[in-house]
Order: structure tokens, then C-alpha cells, then sequence
């Protein structure tokens, strides 16, 4: 069955850097887009960044420039890289791929940023 499992989560201080990364099994995944999402206490679930089968990749402009989404295709894992964090980047962070018109989510991995 598919499974996405994300790691790299944690308590970090406004201006630093972590980086996520998500393990995906069960699919083809040099096929399939991969994308991030969060979601903060109390808010909707927001998409933070995607990356094609191809490599392309697209932000959400809160992100843009400070975050980095690349995946690495032998491995089967998508990772964020994400710099100059700030307290509203707090939120648990997500992994999704659809993969034959069904979409799949890891657990979450929670980011906090102290301020």
C-alpha cells in the first residue's frame, strides 16, 4: 500500500533552518508529484510547495525564497529545505501525492519556531 513517512521536525529559533524530508512506498514515485502542505493550530491546511515528476517546482509566496523543495528519486523521498524560519511558520507539516486519483498523506511532522 502507499505510505508516506516525513522526519525531520522540530523546535528551531527564528532564523534558522530544517529540513523535512518525506519517504513515499508504494508508488511509482519518479512518476508522481509530490507536495507539502501545513497546517496551523487553528487554520486551514495551506500548500507550501510542489515539485513535479519533472522537477518543476512551485511555491506558496509566503515561502518563496526562504524554502526549498527538491526530491531525490533513487531514494523516493521529497525534502524541504527550509531557511530563515519565523514563527509563523509554525504548523505541523504534511506530505501528499495522488497517485491514480487518490490522494495519500503522511502523519505530519511538527515545525516550531521560537521567536
Amino acid at each position: 500500500q502507499v505510505q508516506l513517512v516525513e522526519s525531520g521536525g522540530g523546535l528551531v529559533q527564528a532564523g534558522g533552518s530544517l529540513r523535512l524530508s518525506c519517504a513515499a512506498s508504494g508508488i511509482i514515485f519518479s512518476l508522481n508529484a509530490m507536495t507539502w502542505y501545513r497546517q496551523a493550530l487553528g487554520k486551514q491546511r495551506e500548500l507550501v510547495a510542489r515539485i513535479s515528476s519533472g522537477g518543476s517546482t512551485n511555491y506558496a509566496g509566503s515561502v518563496k525564497g526562504r524554502f526549498t523543495i527538491s526530491r531525490d528519486n533513487a531514494k523516493n523521498t521529497v525534502y524541504l529545505q527550509m531557511n530563515s524560519l519565523k514563527p509563523e511558520d509554525t504548523a505541523v507539516y504534511y506530505c501528499n501525492t495522488d497517485y491514480y486519483y487518490r490522494d495519500y498523506w503522511g502523519q505530519g511532522t511538527q515545525v516550531t519556531v521560537s521567536s
